[in-house]
């Protein structure tokens, strides 16, 4: 049997250097499965690697896409397989990482096929829909379009909704009856590890990070993005971090409420991240001072 191991869990727990801890204990290359590190310029706010824990273990899918182009978990999931498996074959451990769900559930576990379809210009339209109707009305509106997914979602996670509006959007189809196409299936095994924190511990992790990202050149990097000529509303920036900047930049906020709204956005994800990890029944929950031998132990069981 051919296996990966996947690092998953909140953001701020700690998988970067989980993950670079055990590539210099086992022969391994690291996966990122994060959404938003896939993309140049934007380092700060996506907490990526730096460039000298990179030079520590080969990474993969860190800084290849422009803040404007689209990608999707079906991309990843295509081209991380063939580099999983190129990994495997040169007798490594794939170590998967990453906060974004649908990205290792993809990999890792299969994804419904579909035709390539760009959806750039849907996501734009999406979002400006989201923005003029509001979370109540826009949750009314994808009931009207799709209302097994509606139903589905009825905690009104917008992120959900709007990939499931985005969709529609894009095909004229329902995002439900794409879900229930039949999966491609991995032919590796997942052996799913996440690192365990006391709410509270995790929460004031957070705020000290969101606070030394603020003051410590997040600003600036979005600056440069914008000078480069990308718009404000890719989708790259419209997330946590570059929202609260853009917002402070043109007057929306004063500085302080930015940062407190940064906080408030990045424990939320936070709070989604580990409602999806606690429904992957097969994770292995581990305390972060002995997390690395915990696995070691794990592997020299089952290799």
């Amino acid at each position: 049997m051919k296996y990966a191991i996947a690092i998953i869990g909140a953001t701020a727990s700690g998988k970067t250097a989980l993950s670079l801890e055990l590539s210099q204990k086992i022969p391994s290359e690291i996966i990122s499965a994060d959404s938003r590190q896939i993309y140049r310029y934007l380092d700060i706010g996506t907490a990526k690697p730096t460039v000298d824990e990179r030079t520590q273990c080969t990474h993969h899918f860190i800084d290849i896409c422009n803040p404007d182009e689209p990608y999707s978990a079906g991309l990843f999931a295509e081209q991380a397989s063939r580099v999983v498996e190129n990994i495997i074959g040169r007798e490594k451990i794939p170590l998967i990482v990453g906060g974004s769900g649908l990205y290792v559930q993809a990999l890792c576990e299969g994804i419904s096929t579909e035709e390539s379809i760009d959806f750039s210009a849907a996501r734009i339209k999406t979002k400006q829909l989201y923005d003029e109707l509001g979370r109540e009305r826009f949750y009314d509106y994808v009931m009207t379009i799709d209302k097994e997914s509606a139903c589905k979602y009825d905690d009104k996670n917008p992120q959900r909704l709007i990939r499931t509006a985005e969709y529609y959007i894009a095909t004229g189809k329902k995002f439900s009856d794409f879900q229930k196409i039949p999966k491609t299936v991995p032919n590796f095994k997942t052996l799913y590890f996440g690192i365990h924190h006391e709410r509270e511990e995790l929460y004031n992790t957070i705020n000290k990070r969101c606070e030394f990202m603020w003051n410590n050149g997040i600003f600036e990097e979005t600056e440069k993005v914008l000078s480069m000529g990308y718009n404000q509303i890719i989708q790259s920036l419209n997330t946590v971090g570059y929202k609260e900047v853009i917002a402070v930049m043109n007057g929306k906020y004063k500085s302080d409420d930015g940062l407190e709204l940064m906080k408030q956005s990045t424990r939320r994800y936070a709070k989604r991240q580990l409602t999806w990890c606690r429904n992957q029944t097969n994770i292995m929950w581990l305390e972060p001072t002995t997390a690395a031998n915990n696995i070691l132990e794990k592997l020299n069981t089952i290799l």
